[in-house]
């Protein structure tokens, strides 16, 4: 933590729980979906979120948008929408003074820092393809020309998970590019009667912008500075070497993996984990870290074969008995 003094430290963790308390103005329940959102927001990834519909996906997303002092763009994906729709295209302009025409290069709504890809799956795979440089490279390249994105740069997409008709799921490649796949769940009793008590009433809660763009980059640099011991890197390669079938591969695995999670895997596991310790106020991570997020970072890089998928037999679960099975660390400072 030499990077920062103790007072900015203070001060930044300090404006991550006044974020967690607008976003819980507004969304009720759903504290693990909120904490993973956090968590990639804080560790520079981008965010896949499924749920079935009425889940608040989007109201998620926009609430996290209006919490933060950064500038926000939604993209509601349809079959007709075309790459130059989210990357923008060069317009003929005619110079008043010369008479001349140019053309200028007109920014499409990917130029923002917060942009949600409203079901994704719902595009052509040639418009789906369009993110894939701004998600990995923060760039847009167009005629030969690379602009550069806004940092920080976010990209949550959602996605339904039930009605399939109509829809092209996401390549590998692009499936790869999000660092964490969010599942929402159906909320509880008691939350989904405070959520009828909220929205069916005069008022509705609204969530006030609270951190800025350079607090947050300052977290997102404060979170790599968070302490990964040689064990505790070792314990997220065993596992993710461990979702590879092949020889001597787990048998759950060899029977039911076709692919296993490549390096960016890793990649995601230590710097979620890094970002989840700092949003407890830790500056260590810990094997619990890992656990707690090894299902967004891997089921969706864990591919199953057509077998495990007629018998019903998930990523998640295979994840989970890898969990299980793979010994951790003897302890975090190992």
């Amino acid at each position: 933590m030499a990077a920062v003094t103790e007072a900015r430290v203070a001060g930044l963790l300090e404006h991550l729980g006044s974020l967690r308390a607008e976003m819980a103005k507004v969304i009720v329940g759903e504290e693990e979906a909120v904490a993973q959102l956090l968590t990639a927001l804080l560790a520079g990834g981008h965010c896949l979120l499924e749920g079935v519909p009425g889940l608040g996906k989007t109201l998620m997303v926009r609430t996290l948008a209006d919490s933060l002092h950064l500038s926000f763009r939604r993209i509601q994906f349809t079959p007709d929408l075309m790459p130059t729709d989210i990357l923008g295209t060069e317009l003929l302009e005619e110079d008043h003074g010369t008479g001349r025409r140019v053309f200028r290069f007109a920014r499409g709504p990917i130029f923002a820092n917060v942009v949600l890809a409203d079901e994704i799956n719902r595009t052509p795979p040639k418009t789906q393809a369009a993110l894939l440089e701004a998600m990995q490279e923060l760039s847009v390249s167009y005629a030969g020309v690379t602009h550069q994105l806004e940092r920080p740069f976010f990209v949550l997409a959602t996605q339904n998970p039930i009605e399939q008709s109509g829809t092209y799921p996401l390549p590998e490649a692009q499936l790869d590019r999000f660092l964490f796949h969010v599942r929402m769940e159906y909320p509880g009793e008691d939350d989904e009667v405070s959520i009828l008590r909220r929205t069916t009433g005069v008022r509705s809660a609204a969530a006030e912008a609270v951190l800025a763009g350079e607090e947050l980059r300052a977290l997102q640099q404060l979170a790599r500075e968070v302490r990964a011991s040689e064990g505790m890197l070792a314990y997220i390669a065993r596992l993710v070497r461990a979702t590879r079938p092949g020889d001597g591969a787990h048998p759950l695995v060899r029977e039911w993996v076709r692919w296993g999670a490549g390096p960016r895997a890793g990649q995601a596991l230590v710097l979620g984990a890094k970002a989840r310790a700092l949003l407890a106020g830790r500056f260590a991570i810990t094997p619990e870290d890992v656990r707690a997020l090894a299902a967004p970072v891997l089921r969706h890089r864990v591919l199953v074969n057509f077998r495990a998928e007629a018998e019903g037999m998930a990523a998640d679960m295979i994840v989970e008995r890898l969990l299980a099975d793979v010994a951790g660390p003897r302890t975090p400072l190992d």
